[in-house]
């Protein structure tokens, strides 16, 4: 085995060159080159790689690491055939190419002991530290765990290692390498594993590559995730782009030749490269835009590289004289840079024979920036002139993958979170500006709602209107590049089950989620503990009669496992509050005491999450009312004459007395069906007098206007907000002193079929 320390007699005095010596990495990601054929050249590759940078120290504890995980995988192979230690010394060669520390190298060598060996996290703690066994840790899978689902082990083992990423970034870069050294190996697996690895691949690891900015990485995923994937329009479409290497390299040339002219005339210094666009990138245009190949026209892209900041826009300038730009094809990422640090100029010229031209202009900083990405931390942080310059990128990073932790807190499980991860690491982004004019970066399509949260949870909960360029809109409305976003908030605000529908963002949805579960876990508590009380006063009993003694007697056996479980169930309607009670006292169906009857419970009004008015009946203060426990939903309260009570599937114990809080004071909708004389200009004279009489409308359905009835007179269908029945009275009182009023009446059997199916 090859060893990485120094050899004898050379000079180790400087283990990193000067600055002035020091050459730049190459491409964080190039074209990966073929592997040595047997171990010992593939460890001497990697000791070339790493010599260049590492203390000769840090090379003998990667030489140790590389011994123990030999030792460690002796007899093991790939399904290639290869020694199972060439998979290690590849991944470890891929983090080397980065610059990565010794830490990130040796836990790359160890990264499969832990779940393929006998070797422990504890083994790897003793040798080389806490640090590198974490780095273990957060690679490996969770595979002594038993799961319900593939699907479920996987969402498990994703939350395991995002959120050690979110504490070390180098675990996520070693995942990312350990997948694209597999990716790059996965003819060796069956069909049904290539497929469903470059599936997983597509949806996880190539939108996290891109979202730390690792943009060479990110497209070889995409590459060979669509080889693998489409493998047969994969073959097509590459021999397809060969042939027109040929018939396109005049194009290509010429085009070169006449931007490097124009950037001399401009005396602007950069270096100009041509290249090809990727295979997935032309893929994903065709099916875009459902064109063939040959109306492809811009399968390559133009580079060009400046000294600093001031030359790119000289050089976006000259190259506007030479070639008209494509109108609304430019962006400026350099001033509002990417969520992942990336800056450039992107412009699109038509070039010559109506050919699309297509330039990135950087410096060469946003060049490394955005080769490497997140990497460039360890491979350029030796250069002082960076640190400033990457202090922005790193800062970004550090806010996703602290998100990343909130965004855990709030999920109920591993696959809800990964469906919020999901959603966040979509590439297509909105940048919009706050009051002060801060840049904030959005997922495509997000809302103020989104924008409330990406600022703090407490402006999210308490949102309540927005204004986009000083204008009042609804919180659903959908941002666009350059909105100014104001965000008023009440103290009386809290979210609305309906942000779900519109909110974007996995921020904003695991925010909603989580204060939706906890106010209706607290709410259901607190119904609960009003239910059980009821019961137990039915059966003579006294709730202070209620010790440790009696809880600890239901839960014995029983699948709750805690007081507050069994009370939100009651709440929630999933167990019955006189069964329950009947429990903690130990009485059988056969003998009990004789029931009493069962105190009411008080409707306040403001239970959002525990009790619901049934939308059959609307019931609103002054109806006499009755309680349904409904599982999963707690109290859903009806009117006594609701055709829902229905006589032959009426149970009692799934019916509670409920009444309303003399003190209530909030708007209740209600439904009322008028019939008006067809006049011009009826319909504003109605919604006046509602106003008039400080109630409001919150929807109205017109009839059908193909109706055959009587076209003198027009039916319409209001649901107003009133505060009791009283407030209804008055409101109807009001509208029947219009002449145009023909009838009014109340709709106590719920809305009309259409008007429900147009609110569905």
């Amino acid at each position: 085995m090859t060893n990485f320390s120094p050899p004898p007699g050379s000079s180790t005095s400087s283990a990193r060159p000067s600055r002035a010596t020091r050459k730049s990495p190459p491409a964080v990601v190039e074209a990966p080159s073929p592997e040595p054929d047997n171990t010992d050249d593939a460890a001497a590759a990697l000791r070339e790689l790493i010599s260049v940078y590492l203390k000769p120290a840090d090379l003998e504890k990667v030489d140790a690491a590389l011994e123990m995980a030999s030792a460690a995988h002796e007899g093991q192979f790939r399904q290639s055939g290869e020694p199972y230690i060439t998979h290690p010394l590849a991944v470890a060669k891929i983090l080397a190419r980065w610059h990565l520390d010794a830490q990130a190298l040796i836990a790359a060598l160890l990264h499969d002991v832990v779940e393929d060996t006998p070797t422990t996290k504890a083994d790897i703690a003793k040798k080389f530290g806490k640090a590198v066994a974490e780095l273990v840790d957060g690679v490996s899978k969770l595979d002594k765990l038993q799961f319900a689902t593939l699907e479920e082990a996987q969402a498990e083992n994703f939350r395991k290692m995002l959120l050690a990423m979110a504490r070390d970034v180098r675990v996520i870069l070693i995942k990312l390498a350990d997948r694209l050294h597999n990716m790059r190996t996965l003819d060796a697996v069956p069909q049904a594993k290539r497929e469903r690895v470059a599936k997983e691949t597509l949806e996880i690891y190539s939108p996290i590559a891109n979202r730390l900015g690792l943009n060479g990485l990110y497209y070889e995923f995409e590459d060979l995730g669509f080889k693998y994937l489409h493998p047969h329009r994969f073959s097509v479409l590459d021999k397809a782009v060969k042939a027109a290497r040929g018939n396109r390299r005049e194009v290509v040339g010429k085009i070169l030749e006449s931007i490097t002219s124009r950037l001399k005339e401009f005396k602007v210094e950069a270096s100009v490269s041509g290249r090809e666009k990727y295979l997935s990138s032309i893929y994903k245009k065709m099916q875009e835009k459902h064109i063939s190949f040959s109306e492809v026209l811009d399968i390559y892209g133009f580079r060009i590289i400046v000294l600093d900041v001031a030359s790119c826009y000289l050089a976006l300038g000259a190259l506007h004289t030479l070639y008209k730009p494509f109108p609304g094809k430019f962006k400026d990422y350099i001033a509002i840079p990417k969520a992942n640090g990336y800056q450039s100029l992107h412009t699109t010229l038509f070039g010559p024979y109506g050919t699309p031209v297509e330039l990135q202009i950087r410096t060469v900083d946003m060049h490394k920036i955005a080769e490497a990405g997140v990497a460039s931390h360890w491979m350029y942080k030796t250069l002082d002139a960076d640190e400033g310059h990457l202090s922005d990128m790193q800062q970004k990073t550090h806010q996703w993958l602290q998100s990343l932790l909130e965004i855990q807190s709030g999920s109920g499980d591993a696959l809800e979170f990964l469906e919020h991860i999901k959603v966040d690491l979509f590439p297509d982004e909105v940048y919009v500006f706050s009051p002060k004019g801060k840049i904030h970066s959005l997922r495509k399509g997000s809302t103020p709602i989104d924008f409330a949260y990406a600022i703090h949870s407490d402006i999210g909960n308490r949102a309540v209107a927005a204004r986009i360029n000083d204008e009042s809109v609804p919180l659903s409305t959908r941002l666009k590049n350059g909105d100014r976003i104001e965000i008023i908030t009440d103290d009386a605000g809290r979210p609305n089950p309906a942000w779900l529908n519109y909110a974007v963002t996995g921020r904003a949805r695991s925010h909603i989620r989580h204060y939706l579960k906890t106010m209706q876990q607290t709410e259901s508590v607190e119904l609960g503990e009003l239910l059980l009380i009821q019961a137990v006063r039915s059966l003579n009993f006294a709730p202070n009669d209620i010790g440790k003694i009696h809880w600890s007697r239901l839960l014995k056996g029983d699948h709750a496992k805690t007081k507050e479980q069994v009370l939100s169930e009651i709440g929630l309607g999933k167990r019955l509050a006189i069964v329950a009670a009947r429990k903690l006292f130990e009485l059988s169906e056969l003998v009990s005491p004789e029931h009493k009857q069962r105190d009411s419970i008080i409707i306040r009004g403001s239970e959002d999450m525990a009790v619901q008015f049934a939308p059959c009946c609307r019931p609103i203060p002054g109806d006499p009312i009755l309680a349904q426990i409904k599982g999963g939903q707690g109290l859903v309260i009806h009117t006594h004459d609701c055709p829902a009570i229905h006589p032959f599937k009426f149970d009692p114990e799934k019916w509670v007395d409920v009444q309303w809080d003399p003190g209530i004071d909030r708007f209740f909708n209600v439904d009322i069906r008028i019939t008006v004389s067809d006049r011009r200009g009826v319909l504003a004279k109605l919604a006046a007098e509602i106003a008039a009489a400080d109630s409001n409308i919150a929807h109205v359905h017109m009839g059908d206007p193909n109706s055959t009835a009587d076209q003198k007179y027009a039916t319409l269908q209001f649901t107003l907000e009133v505060k009791h029945r009283m407030h209804l009275a008055q409101v109807m009182r009001q509208l029947r002193h219009m002449q145009e009023v023909v009838r009014i009446t109340r709709v106590k059997s719920g809305a009309s079929k259409e008007h429900k199916s147009r609110n569905e």
